[in-house]
């Protein structure tokens, strides 16, 4: 079946309802496309691994889930999901499989589907036997043969007589597990069995490297060895010889589909007098008798037998030092072009947001570049008849000296639209009244520190101040004064309480008075209204 089913359809949506993106992507990872597990997914199941709030068993039954369909693509890409993230995933997950008493019980697998199932499930029950192997070596040695440290220093070479007498038979069966998988060149025919015969090679690889450093150490402390431990000794070399054959052709198979010869080591055999030389020692501690062997010829044949493992254990550390390199030079391309994309974006988001400048088309139809306007900015003239320090909405401080109006200024403006220019000296009180010592009449006490409502209060109940009308005569109410009947109009003027200040749009605040007439306020707000709309544009 090619493509996602309905069922890997149905099933990935579930897992998107229930929240759990982990499992969506585990079923998108084992579909039954016949193609291996996309890198983004199994990418992303590594991620979840690192992460501590992803729940590590849930995440491993999701797998196994996987592995009780009937289907050997999604059985088989289950298993290769599971693999790659005992290899790349972090610890964690090995260690919880380590901990179930069983992994996968699919010794009895068989798909009889189609015709190439027959052929997929004999690789099916050989992988699932090698991941199960795996898993059980980690727990009996609680650590990662393939992961460990390697070299001179490293934990096979300096591990003790006793431990390493027990440890070699897990790398042995964990290797044997490998090998039984047993796959030929022509077997190679779809993504999915390349995919997990690519893993079981990179493993191959570390894997033998580590056995082949056990042994090197089981030699150099051979002779030195009782007699109980030399038989176990030997009878492990003896297991080691056919084993690197088989790993030989291991190899060979690899180079065969494709693989690179330098990604491929080199297997040097020790000299097949080492061995002799093994069984003879082993004899003289049982009290047969061999042949005369001074220690100088001992020491000649296990030197170089030891260098000739030593040279196959370099072969398979370059090789696994070039993979890392290779590896490490994928990221950073990936992170470079993660990079630049992230630098383009940003790019086009400056190009949109940092723009001031808008176009603007004059009657001609030709469009010019000019700055874009802002209707919530502080409005100012450019010819510098009006000016506004502070937004219209911004309470200045009563009791602090405000900037003076260019009264000059807005009685040219209003005499080029027909208003009395006498009308603007209306915006400008006779007193000060920051000033205390300046108020009329002299009474300081009138502006109360600290308390704003008071003073204002005070001052519009105060006779000292007037307001005057330069240019116009002031009604002084005598006997022979009626009153001119206002114009008709819609608008009923209200008298203002005293107590209430009126802001004006360029910070003065102004005050209603009782006494003033009705013309007089009639007056007063239209200049008022006249000069807001002209700030307002």
């Amino acid at each position: 079946m090619s493509g996602q089913s309905l069922t890997d359809r149905i099933t990935a949506a579930q897992h998107s309802v229930t929240g759990s993106a982990a499992s969506r992507t585990v079923c998108k990872a084992t579909t039954h496309e016949i193609m291996g597990p996309k890198k983004k997914h199994l990418d992303y199941l590594i991620h979840c691994t690192n992460e501590m709030n992803v729940n590590i068993p849930q995440l491993a039954d999701s797998l196994f889930e996987r592995t009780t369909n009937n289907s050997w693509v999604v059985v088989f890409k289950s298993l290769i999901t599971t693999h790659h993230l005992m290899v790349y995933g972090n610890e964690r997950f090995v260690q919880y499989l380590a901990s179930r008493n069983t992994l996968f019980n699919l010794s009895n697998f068989l798909d009889k589907s189609a015709l190439q199932g027959y052929d997929m499930s004999t690789f099916i029950r050989r992988y699932s036997r090698y991941l199960n192997e795996k898993a059980v070596s980690y727990r009996q040695v609680a650590f990662d043969f393939t992961k460990v440290k390697r070299g001179v220093e490293g934990v096979m070479r300096t591990m003790n007589i006793e431990k390493l007498l027990k440890t070699i038979p897990i790398i042995q069966n964990q290797m044997d597990a490998l090998l039984d998988f047993n796959v030929n060149s022509s077997d190679l025919t779809n993504g999915i069995i390349n995919a997990a015969f690519m893993l079981l090679f990179k493993d191959s690889i570390r894997l033998f490297a580590a056995y082949n450093e056990g042994i090197i150490n089981l030699l150099e402390k051979y002779f030195d060895m009782k007699k109980v431990q030399c038989k176990e000794g030997l009878d492990i070399y003896k297991k080691f010889l056919p084993r690197m054959t088989r790993v030989s052709e291991f190899l060979k198979i690899a180079e065969q589909v494709g693989i690179d010869r330098g990604d491929i080591p080199d297997l040097s055999q020790a000299p097949s007098s080492l061995l002799d030389a093994l069984e003879q020692h082993l004899a003289s501690l049982e009290g047969k008798k061999v042949k005369d062997s001074t220690a100088a010829s001992r020491a000649s044949t296990l030197s170089s037998a030891v260098s000739s493992l030593a040279n196959t254990g370099m072969s398979f550390t370059r090789v696994d030092e070039r993979e890392k390199q290779a590896a490490l030079e994928e990221e950073q391309s990936r992170l470079k072009a993660l990079k630049e994309q992230r630098v383009k974006e940003l790019s086009q988001r400056l190009s949109f947001t940092t723009t001031d400048m808008s176009p603007v088309c004059s009657s001609s139809a030709s469009c010019s570049s000019a700055p874009a306007v802002d209707l919530f900015s502080t409005p100012s003239c450019s010819n510098g008849m009006l000016k506004v320090e502070s937004d219209l909405f911004y309470l200045q401080n009563p009791f602090q000296q405000p900037a003076q109006p260019n009264l000059s200024a807005a009685s040219d403006w209003a005499g080029e639209r027909g208003y009395d220019p006498s009308l603007c000296g209306i915006l400008k009180p006779t007193v000060a009244y920051s000033d205390p010592q300046l108020v009329s009449g002299g009474h300081p006490e009138k502006l109360v520190s600290d308390d704003l409502d008071s003073s204002l209060a005070n001052l519009v109940g105060s006779n000292d101040i007037h307001w005057t009308q330069p240019g116009e005569k002031k009604m002084t109410g005598g006997l022979n004064w009626q009153p001119k009947a206002a114009p008709s109009t819609t608008w009923n003027p209200v008298s203002m309480p005293s107590s209430f200040p009126v802001t004006t749009p360029t910070g003065l605040v102004g005050y209603s008075l009782v006494s003033v007439k009705y013309r007089e306020i009639f007056k007063m707000n239209f200049v008022l209204s006249s000069s807001f709309v002209y700030l307002v544009k």
